[in-house]
């Protein structure tokens, strides 16, 4: 057992150090990208990107929540979101994207909460509000104009975050959200997590669901949706067809643009955030 855990801290170390070289590489100067730690209690720090136009601001926010890959969560990759970041800069937002305890270089370790939606949602949610709360104290930050977006897991971790009714919060997106548990009726389970959050939820979202998802299918997706609406809060659901091979990666590709951006943007206008192209130069940002 002792050689176990030997050999499995030097392979977190190793994955540490080969993150530090492709960090080096990965920054994107034309969307100003940084790689932060930000402190979230009980001295964990959260590896935290954030993307900003040009100036200084104050900027309207997008935080973007990542997915949750298989295998051990200090393994994956620092999520960085290129085709959502880019699309919201140019439009003069800041991107901030957590990763959450346990995730990539954040501190702590991810506690899986086996079929418990709630509490894994609302563990998430304290992390998002973490970073939030660091964010909102920057001056290139501004604190009315706020939307909450999250992917698969982040998907979870976004609409647990809306329940709680965060000052500033005008949306939230909705990309595929929900997490899979073994052993457990967890399609139930998030279901009931969806109506619980939607019990206490009162700014609005849009969620995308596409029809070959191999995670949610549209019938579980369909029932989290009358769970969370039926509960009284306020949803869009768009529930596209096939796209590609797995829609659950629709929001990742640049293929998808077509399918969330015009009904993202129809969103933002109706919520009252911006969605003039400010920089189209950023186009050219890889």
């Amino acid at each position: 057992m002792k050689s176990k855990n030997m050999i499995a801290a030097f392979s977190l170390l190793l994955f540490s150090a080969l993150n530090q070289v492709a960090l080096a590489q990965t920054l994107n100067d034309k969307l100003n990208e940084q790689v932060l730690m930000v402190p979230a209690g009980n001295g964990v720090q959260l590896e935290t990107t954030i993307f900003k136009p040009a100036g200084p601001g104050p900027f309207p926010l997008l935080i973007m929540n990542h997915g949750k890959s298989p295998g051990n969560p200090h393994f994956q990759p620092r999520a960085r979101y290129p085709v959502i970041s880019k699309e919201f800069v140019k439009r003069g937002y800041a991107v901030v994207i957590p990763m959450r305890t346990g995730f990539a270089q954040s501190g702590g370790t991810y506690v899986n909460a086996a079929c418990n939606m709630i509490g894994n949602g609302l563990s998430q949610a304290e992390d998002v509000r973490a970073v939030l709360d660091y964010v909102l104290a920057q001056p290139w930050a501004d604190k009315e104009r706020i939307v909450i977006a999250g992917q698969s897991h982040g998907g979870l971790s976004t609409i647990a975050f809306g329940a709680s009714n965060f000052p500033g919060v005008k949306g939230l997106i909705n990309f595929a959200g929900g997490l899979r548990e073994k052993d457990c009726q967890w399609q139930s389970a998030l279901v009931d997590a969806f109506g619980h959050f939607g019990g206490q939820t009162k700014v609005p979202s849009i969620w995308f669901y596409g029809a070959n998802d191999a995670h949610f299918n549209p019938e579980l997706a369909a029932k989290m949706y009358a769970a969370y609406t039926a509960a009284g809060a306020q949803a869009r659901l768009i529930a596209y067809g096939p796209f590609k091979k797995d829609a659950h990666s629709m929001s990742s590709s640049a293929d998808g643009i077509v399918i969330w951006l015009p009904e993202t943007e129809n969103f933002l206008q109706s919520i009252g955030m911006p969605t003039a192209i400010r920089d189209p130069a950023i186009d050219s940002a890889e």
